[in-house]
């Protein structure tokens, strides 16, 4: 199987189509979460496009240092073009896992936009980012709630395993039974207060948006989902029709999200 960033390469023109209508929205209500102040030090772990990277640098100003980490430098390569076409110095990009990269100073905030499930053991994996936060430092992220995607992600499922018989017996991938930990305001509240945090807030933020046939299948190509496409092209153009024809002519994503405010104790 494809390794996490490897995917996201892949998929990155994709990805960054749906920041107008997805990922600037829940960057933006991340960093408003986090409440961050001029000349904070930031880590925005895997950081994707910059939906998050460049209002947290604009917050913080040219007195504060972000540093925004993702396994893929595709990603992070439309991020850094963002941050030079705003003229922002002061967000340092680094290709690395997130979930064992080091800092050799302590971060103010710790942000973390619908990323949290893809580090390969989330228990550790968090563990590892809240020892780069100072001492009363904030963590601000998002995450999926339980019913999102739906009926989109399972209509997908349907048609691919239609295509693919085998994926039925295969092994769920560790993002989705890690997403499926915190898709609860109660499952993500115990699980940051188990890791650590206190002064926990979940916030349910509901959010449709409208799709068409390409933006569906955008969705498709630029996420999590590509783990479900076959390499064969003529076989992904089938699954292509089946599922944009189940899906129906007004479709719309689900996109209903928390959003976690915590402090390192």
């Amino acid at each position: 199987m494809t390794d996490i960033g490897s995917l996201f390469d892949d998929g990155a023109e994709y990805f960054e189509r749906l920041s107008p209508v997805l990922w600037n929205t829940m960057g933006n209500a991340v960093v408003a979460a986090a409440d961050l102040h001029t000349g904070d030090s930031v880590l925005d772990a895997c950081c994707g496009s910059g939906a998050s990277t460049v209002p947290a640098a604009q917050e913080v100003g040219p007195e504060g240092r972000v540093d925004a980490v993702d396994l893929s430098a595709a990603l992070l390569t439309l991020a850094g073009a963002k941050a030079a076409a705003l003229g922002i110095g002061n967000v340092r990009f680094v290709q690395a896992d997130a979930a064992v990269w080091t800092s050799d100073q302590p971060y103010d905030a710790l942000l973390c936009g619908y990323g949290l499930y893809f580090l390969p053991n989330m228990t550790a994996g968090l563990a590892h980012l809240a020892s780069q936060l100072r001492s009363g430092g904030k963590l601000a992220m998002s995450t999926w709630q339980e019913h999102a995607h739906q009926p989109f992600g399972s209509l997908l499922r349907e048609v691919c395993f239609e295509e693919q018989p085998s994926l039925q017996g295969a092994p769920v991938p560790a993002a989705y039974r890690q997403m499926e930990d915190i898709s609860t305001p109660e499952k993500l509240r115990a699980f940051l207060e188990e890791a650590g945090f206190e002064a926990v807030e979940v916030h349910e933020t509901p959010l449709q948006v409208p799709l068409d046939g390409e933006l569906a299948w955008t969705l498709v190509l630029g996420t999590g989902y590509r783990f479900l496409l076959p390499d064969d092209a003529e076989a992904r153009e089938r699954i292509r029709s089946r599922f944009l024809d189940r899906l129906g002519s007004e479709p719309a994503l689900n996109a209903d999200s928390l959003i976690a405010v915590a402090v390192r104790q």
